[in-house]
């Protein structure tokens, strides 16, 4: 029998060979990791840079259904916690800031020459270093995705929920809201196992078209219901003692930072795009969001203002809950919300996808294939699901995820990296604009979240696990109006 030399395979030679860093993985000079401009082989798994061949329009529309989301619904409710002369000024700076904060992240996606920051983090590893930068970013970036795929679990649910009671009209048998939870999460474990964000783009193209719409149906509806409604409105706050109105001005202010989320993934989808030296991928991507944010600003503003002008301060958490004629045309807004959120939830999991999975693969030694993806994004759906059945506190997780990482990632993370590598001159108008973002930033961080942990606090007095929610809206209202 031939005997097989085995010196190749020797324990020593493969240590070597795993150790050894691969082909267009690490600088040299910096010794700092970074992505090549086309992934090799061995990479065409991932989730987020494994094709780069979309155009203008997939970042206009998946800007468009990373925005405008389940938080939109929510900003009347934010203005009756402002007041008109606060919630304006808030919604206006925000929205100015924002297209700042983006503009300067779109900017950075290749600030170094030869070198594309695909992902957040590896932004902030080139900005605060290697283990600092992914200490920084990486769990804010992981509360805002994941904190993000919960509320859309909730919100899927409600939606359905509101479609169901509608088209039954009390003649069907009531279903409680975690079952609804488990109907949306069953279309997520299908879509979730997609393998990158070019397979998910005709989905987000349709979520877009849907949150454009059911946006329109939420203000034309409250309009025409102002035309025909009689009763005078109270534009009051909601609360009426001083640590009431405090207390519902922090949870606004965390309202409106979640409607600005789509930071997060903005370098994921400028990933997608090609560049060359002489046209670099900033050019498309900036041109896309300009039409995104234009498309946003005209969903926000008559949601907010109209439903606001509309109901006072006896509008629901969500706007279409409130909202109850033309029936025929609630119901489909809420189906309209149901099919977008399918969208956003695999905008926002996708970069999570990526996280685990490159984990799994490089540090586990797992195989990248069809059955890491099943199992990893099975779990991953179950548990943002289990966690959505658990606590369906809509405009409470708005508020709390709102300014505990929304604000950091969106508001002023951007401005510190702006500062440490482009370095403005100190005074300059530049410097002037990233420190105002900072300052006005870092507050809404630290307070925003006190006012939903409340609001959360006060709703689980009454909570029981895993039964129905809507009803709470009401007990909510009718406890304000007690003890306030």
């Amino acid at each position: 029998m031939e005997i097989q030399h085995l010196d190749d395979y020797s324990p020593a030679k493969l240590a070597s060979l795993a150790l050894a860093p691969s082909k267009g993985r690490t600088d040299s000079q910096e010794g700092r990791w970074s992505p090549p401009e086309k992934p090799p082989v061995a990479e065409d798994w991932r989730a987020i840079n494994s094709r780069r061949n979309a155009k203008w329009w997939y970042a206009a529309f998946h800007n468009v259904t990373a925005m405008v989301g389940a938080g939109v619904l929510s900003l009347p409710f934010a203005m009756s916690e402002l007041g008109w002369g606060v919630g304006i000024t808030v919604l206006v700076l925000s929205w100015i800031i924002t297209v700042y904060t983006l503009w300067q992240m779109v900017e950075m996606h290749e600030i170094v020459p030869g070198k594309r920051f695909d992902r957040y983090h590896e932004l902030g590893q080139h900005a605060f270093g290697e283990k600092l930068g992914l200490w920084i970013i990486v769990p804010q970036q992981l509360v805002v995705e994941v904190g993000l795929n919960i509320v859309y679990m909730v919100t899927g649910g409600q939606s359905l929920q509101k479609f169901h009671d509608m088209v039954c009209d009390d003649r069907c048998r009531r279903i409680k809201l975690p079952y609804f939870i488990m109907i949306f999460a069953s279309v997520q474990f299908v879509l979730s196992q997609l393998p990158n964000f070019h397979s998910i783009s005709s989905i987000s193209l349709v979520a877009a078209v849907m949150s454009v719409s059911y946006s329109a149906i939420a203000w034309i509806a409250s309009a025409d219901h102002h035309k025909h409604n009689s009763a005078e409105v109270d534009y009051s706050l909601r609360a009426t003692t001083t640590p009431g109105k405090v207390f519902d001005f922090l949870g606004g202010l965390g309202d409106v930072a979640f409607t600005y989320a789509g930071h997060n993934v903005v370098l994921e989808i400028q990933a997608t795009i090609p560049s060359t030296p002489d046209k670099p991928s900033k050019k498309p991507m900036w041109k896309g969001v300009v039409v995104a944010y234009i498309i946003i600003a005209a969903c926000y503003f008559p949601v907010a203002l109209v439903g606001y002008w509309a109901f006072g301060n006896q509008v629901d958490e969500n706007i279409l809950i409130t909202l109850n004629k033309p029936k025929w045309l609630i119901a489909l807004a809420n189906m309209m919300v149901v099919v977008h959120v399918v969208g956003s939830y695999q905008v926002y999991a996708m970069p999570v996808f990526d996280m685990i999975e490159t984990v799994l693969v490089k540090k586990f030694w797992f195989t990248p294939d069809l059955r890491l993806r099943l199992i990893s994004r099975t779990i991953y759906v179950a548990f943002t699901m289990f966690i959505a059945m658990t606590f369906p506190f809509f405009s409470e997780l708005l508020s709390f995820f709102g300014g505990f990482a929304y604000a950091p990632t969106t508001y002023f993370l951007p401005c510190i990296m702006w500062l440490i590598i482009c370095k403005p001159k100190r005074f300059s108008l530049s410097w002037f604009a990233n420190w105002t973002c900072i300052f006005i930033g870092v507050p809404l961080m630290i307070l925003a979240p006190i006012g939903g942990l409340r609001q959360i606090i006060l709703k689980i007095k009454t909570y029981k696990f895993y039964q129905d929610y809507p009803g709470l809206n009401h007990t909510y209202v009718e406890h304000v109006l007690v003890h306030h």
